[in-house]
């Protein structure tokens, strides 16, 4: 079962994370705290250790985990195209709890699963998060619990819901259960960017930055999602 490093204490953060970086590097799963729910990361380049988180949700390729990145850079480095709407929403949201799925760049070696050649990218706002991710680079991360049970909102709940499965937890106090909210910017330029999910980002709020005409109207609310349907 993994062990849990208080980052609230230098010398267990240093410890917690130094582990951390060398679980990445080796391949394995790390409970990481984000700016929305805890979640569980891979390298994103490493195709066997994504299959093992994907696996340790009890999920399957068809629900590919989304990337969160360090910095505005690393989204140039990812997508085949940055449209400028997509740049807008980055400098407005970023860090921060929204998700953009974007085009992957076809020179990558990045197999998450099922993305019909997309990725969804995010930088969060947790100092944590980032202070990891600029160590790793790129993480597939997706909520740290399994598949139709409740995100973990604290490290001993993503401890008793994955357990051996990760390798190291870094435990960054109590978080929330509002997920990010996600959007699929694919069909820019000539079509419009499209709320996928509205989370802690509003779709008015997305409309404002880029103009209604610029946003598909928001579909009409389906039933409750289960929880574990909840992305960091």
């Amino acid at each position: 079962m993994g062990a849990i490093y208080d980052t609230t204490q230098p010398e267990s953060l240093l410890t917690g994370m130094r582990l951390a970086r060398a679980a990445i590097g080796r391949g394995e799963l790390v409970v990481l705290p984000t700016d929305t729910v805890y979640g569980v990361g891979a390298d994103a380049f490493h195709a066997e250790a994504v299959r093992a988180l994907v696996a340790a949700k009890g999920r399957t390729p068809a629900s590919p985990p989304p990337v969160l990145i360090p910095n505005a850079a690393t989204l140039d480095a990812l997508a085949e195209v940055v449209h400028p709407e997509v740049r807008a929403l980055a400098e407005r949201f970023w860090p921060g709890a929204l998700t953009v799925i974007v085009p992957a760049r076809a020179s990558l070696d990045l197999d998450l699963g099922e993305t019909h050649g997309t990725v969804a990218l995010r930088i969060p706002d947790d100092s944590i998060a980032l202070a990891l991710l600029e160590e790793t680079g790129p993480l597939a991360v997706s909520s740290a619990n399994r598949t139709g049970r409740p995100p973990a909102t604290n490290a001993e709940e993503a401890q008793n819901a994955l357990g051996d499965s990760v390798a190291v937890i870094l435990d960054g106090g109590p978080r929330g259960t509002v997920s990010s909210t996600i959007v699929d910017a694919t069909a820019l330029p000539d079509g419009r960017l499209r709320v996928v999910r509205e989370g802690a980002v509003s779709a008015d709020e997305i409309r404002a930055l880029l103009g209604a005409d610029r946003v598909d109207p928001p579909a009409p609310a389906p039933a409750p999602a289960p929880a574990a349907e909840r992305e960091p």
